[in-house]
């Protein structure tokens, strides 16, 4: 019996006694003392720049913007934002109620509404900041210029205007980015639609792999876009999977990025000798499995354990349904997951439609079985097929020849596998 997280609960799954089971999952790395204390640290003697209030003395700034995540992804602003605006306060000439601007970068989610702003940043550590929801399709936008790739480097205006930038985001493993973190929680958090789709775009060049900075050129790309765009200094961290702080830093992007991304692999990266017949794996709960279209990056990471045909059972609740209207509109439109790639492929990266492709890489190459509160009719046209864990499962084990190899994935949007040595 394994019991894994399912939305904002747990739920329990019999493994049959044939199946030879294997648990992956992350390192359990120290948690901080206080992820206050910690702050303070990195904030006196930050990576690449000077400490915030040298840069306050030496700029006056009048404006202050400060870039978070939305609900997809877990941030501790509670512990994080109250004394980091405190410091800002300090050496400011106005209240930051006055001063700073809260932006909830969502890149193309559907802007924050009411409720989830109030969620996200409830009044006692907004501190009367004025909050912005960005809205990729309607906010004005300052045009940097283009990319050594060519992505055009379009950022919401308002953040882009403030005479002090900063980001807060966590460092995750991603399946092409390689990390999250660093300047992401702008350059895709606050950008235009044309600077989002242009950079994943680069997501099937080669490097542009899970777990890889060096060469990754979504990654570099976002790194370059937000050195133009001019963030100033990003606060990062590392959560483990309980959402408990195990790392943190604070610099200019691309500095705290490498300093998180090396604790993140050490946590999420798990040696594996052999693939596995079957893979039983957990998204990790809320907000991982918040919309089918977030969980795709579960089943794309866990399937990397799997041996080709296996079969993989992928745990995710889906609260907030699909996740994403353009992508369910075009996968809706085809019968099978070849008919996706071979249309994607021959007619270009559109967001939206990157994910049905991305779902279509998996599901030509294992059999995929989801358990949901969606609709079995919405998975069907989305070309996935709604399955009870417990009835499955023990169709897979009692059908295979032999003992199967059973890895269960209990923190599958972030853990990520790469070949034992020896």
């Amino acid at each position: 019996m394994v019991e894994l997280k399912y939305g904002t609960g747990k739920i329990r799954i019999a493994i049959p006694a044939k199946a030879k089971v294997s648990i992956l999952e992350p390192l359990r790395a120290p948690v901080l003392d206080s992820v206050k204390d910690a702050l303070a640290e990195a904030l006196h003697a930050p990576l690449g720049c000077p400490a915030i209030e040298a840069i306050i003395q030496q700029r006056r700034p009048r404006s202050v913007a400060i870039a978070v995540p939305d609900e997809t992804r877990p941030a501790p602003l509670r512990e994080v934002l109250p004394p980091l605006l405190d410091r800002l306060e300090s050496k400011l000439a106005r209240p930051v109620s006055e001063t700073v601007t809260l932006f909830i970068g969502g890149g193309l989610h559907p802007p924050a509404d009411g409720t989830a702003i109030k969620r996200i940043l409830p009044a006692d550590i907004a501190r009367g900041c004025r909050i912005v929801a960005h809205d990729a399709r309607t906010a004005a936008m300052r045009d940097y210029g283009p990319t050594s790739r060519g992505t055009p480097v379009r950022i919401n205006a308002a953040f882009a205007e403030a005479d002090l930038k900063m980001v807060i985001g966590q460092v995750d493993p991603h399946q092409f980015v390689g990390f999250t973190g660093g300047s992401k929680g702008v350059v895709i958090g606050c950008a235009a639609p044309d600077t989002i789709e242009k950079n994943h775009s680069l997501m099937s060049q080669p490097n542009a792999q899970v777990g890889r900075l060096a060469g990754n050129p979504v990654r570099e790309d976002l790194t370059e876009a937000g050195e133009m765009a001019g963030i100033d200094l990003a606060v990062n961290f590392v959560l483990d999977a309980d959402k408990r702080v195990v790392h943190l830093t604070a610099g200019i992007p691309s500095r705290a990025l490498a300093s998180c991304a090396e604790v993140c692999a050490r946590v999420y990266g798990v040696a594996i000798a052999e693939k596995f017949d079957i893979v039983v794996a957990s998204c990790g709960g809320y907000p991982k499995d918040i919309c089918l279209y977030q969980a795709q990056k579960g089943l794309n990471l866990a399937s990397q354990a799997l041996k080709p045909g296996g079969r993989i059972l992928l745990l995710a609740a889906s609260p907030q349904g699909v996740g994403d209207d353009i992508y369910f509109d075009y996968v809706s439109q085809f019968t099978s997951p070849e008919e996706v790639i071979r249309d994607f492929k021959s007619s270009g990266f559109r967001m939206g439609a990157h994910k049905a492709y991305l779902f279509g890489r998996t599901l030509v190459n294992f059999d995929v079985a989801v358990f949901s509160d969606l609709d079995p009719g919405i998975l069907r046209k989305c070309h996935l097929r709604a399955a009870d864990p417990a009835t499955v499962i023990d169709e897979w084990v009692s059908a295979f020849e032999g003992t199967p190899e059973l890895a269960v994935i209990p923190n599958a949007n972030t853990t990520y596998f790469y070949q034992k040595e020896g």
